[in-house]
């Protein structure tokens, strides 16, 4: 893929934005006017940041099951024509009177709602991932470039990058505190997502919308939808993408409980291949709350990085360090997202983390296709796959 462009790190470590570019001029005074495509439970939750962090208005609504919408409507006070219902719903939003577009859809949806958010000239704030298959990830870069273009930021709601925290971590990796990284250990264990949200009478396509992060067309599988996390950090702290990977994985046999919803599969076994002989042991699993932890360690011949999504992150070994016993990464670094973008939007000074984004997307579907088929899958392979996933729901609920 686009490997035309040197990436920029701020600070030498932190998030990867592009430099500031003049865009549209807002007033001092003025505030912010956005939409929300995707009315469920991650809408709902970060919908407010936007205007309780960054003072910003939500004007407009669209979802594909009423119910959701209605009740999201009631919730921000947003005016009855505003609320778009039905599968053409959020390209309505796009095209209406706004700033920005904030697209929390099951991850399915991403590409192409990015791509009309692009096109109706509006700044697009995206919930990771961004796509499912390799086209929709060529599909979201052209859609970053093409909001370059039109000076329209592109943003996509990686916690991680945002953290102080994390950043202090990466930048004493970058600088050799642990040594040239020779291996990393990369792990994402965590419960069920939920019990299976279908209840009688509900239509198949409504259960598997409700059950998406079960569902491999819908969210991409686990390993996309949700180990994408640590993939992201993995990528970030070794300075690269995998070149090849070799995986296994399955799925439990979930009959006669509450969890059985879905196809997706519950765990991941990958080994990724990283630039100067680095190995990456990567797993995952949703089986049980048991042990839960979302971790990347880093090792080189002088220490050991140590980092824990929402816990503690240190250095041990010559150059021990300390950088938290517990982080915030999950609320703060999507507050702290919220705000950068409303902020690019209202200055006029775009910020773009796309490409990065897309390679870590990408890194995922490289494991992801290894494991599907237990063998040994190079980067270049994965990048020629033409294979579209589609769905043929009716979005109509």
């Amino acid at each position: 893929m686009s490997e035309r462009r040197d990436f920029l790190k701020a600070a030498g470590a932190g998030l990867l934005i592009l430099k500031p570019e003049t865009a549209f001029s807002y007033q001092a005074n003025s505030t912010v006017e956005v939409g929300l495509i995707g009315c469920g439970g991650r809408g709902n939750w970060i919908a407010p940041f936007f205007v309780e962090y960054a003072g910003a208005r939500v004007v407009a609504l669209a979802d594909v099951v009423k119910d959701h919408l209605e009740s999201t409507q009631s919730k921000f006070k947003v005016e009855g024509p505003r609320a778009y219902y039905g599968p053409d719903s959020g390209k309505q939003l796009a095209e209406s009177k706004l700033d920005a577009i904030v697209i929390e859809t099951p991850t399915f949806f991403h590409a192409e709602q990015a791509k009309w958010g692009v096109a109706a000239g509006k700044h697009v704030y995206m919930a990771k991932p961004m796509a499912v298959d390799v086209p929709g990830c060529k599909s979201v870069l052209a859609s970053g470039d093409e909001a370059r273009k039109k000076r329209l930021t592109f943003y996509v709601d990686f916690q991680t990058r945002v953290r102080e925290v994390y950043k202090e971590a990466a930048s004493r990796i970058f600088r050799g505190d642990i040594g040239k990284p020779a291996f990393a250990q990369v792990y994402y264990y965590a419960s069920r997502p939920s019990k299976d949200k279908g209840v009688p009478g509900m239509e198949p396509g409504q259960r598997r919308m409700a059950n998406f992060y079960m569902d491999k067309v819908l969210g991409g599988d686990i390993i996309v939808e949700q180990n994408i996390h640590v993939i992201d950090v993995a990528n970030w702290f070794l300075q690269g993408h995998p070149v090849k990977a070799y995986g296994s994985g399955g799925r439990t046999d979930w009959s006669g409980t509450a969890y059985d919803a879905g196809d997706a599969w519950d765990h991941f076994l990958v080994q990724f291949f990283y630039p100067n002989g680095v190995q990456a042991d990567f797993s995952s699993h949703q089986l049980n709350g048991g042990y839960s932890d979302l971790c990347v360690r880093v090792v080189g011949i002088d220490g050991c990085a140590d980092t824990h999504y929402g816990g503690m992150l240190r250095i041990a070994g010559k150059n021990a360090w300390m950088g938290a016993e517990k982080d915030d990464t999950f609320k703060g670094g999507a507050v702290e997202n919220v705000k950068l973008f409303v902020a690019a939007v209202k200055a006029g000074q775009p910020i773009y983390n796309y490409e990065e984004s897309i390679k870590s997307n990408l890194t995922a579907i490289l494991g992801r296709t290894a494991a599907y088929t237990n063998r040994e899958v190079t980067w270049d392979e994965m990048m020629k796959s033409e294979e579209k996933w589609t769905q043929d729901l009716k979005l109509r609920w």
